[in-house]
């Protein structure tokens, strides 16, 4: 069970706060089709606070439920590698949509139909 807490509170919720932070990201590029000043801001606080009450109270737990079901089913069928390589992968796909976001733009980690310059 302690093994369980501590990957919980060192990896998966890390995990978790890194991918709400890529949707505030998302947010903050979605305002930008607001011309107001106020109502960009209001629309951003708005949204940051709606998501991260979301995240906090339904997402994560889920998440956390996903990735401990998973492992399980991975620990179960390749034994500690297939542990070992479910979690590097968690990594890998954070650290990519961290590298894509932060390097293409946000643009990139999203489906076309949700891009900016896709509206105009």
């Amino acid at each position: 069970m302690k093994a369980n807490a501590a990957l919980e509170r060192y990896y998966v919720l890390p995990c978790c706060l890194l991918l709400l932070n890529l949707c505030n990201e998302i947010v903050a590029y979605k305002a930008r089709l607001i011309s107001d000043g106020l109502l960009r801001t209001l629309f951003i606080m708005g949204m940051v606070l709606f998501g991260s009450s979301l995240v906090a109270f339904a997402i994560a737990p889920g998440i956390i439920w996903v990735v401990h079901s998973l492992r399980k089913t991975s620990r179960s069928t390749v034994g500690g590698a297939g542990d070992a390589i479910f979690l590097i992968g968690l990594g890998a796909l954070v650290f990519w949509l961290y590298y894509r976001n932060y390097l293409l733009g946000t643009a990139s980690i999203l489906p076309g139909m949700w891009r900016n310059d896709l509206l105009h």
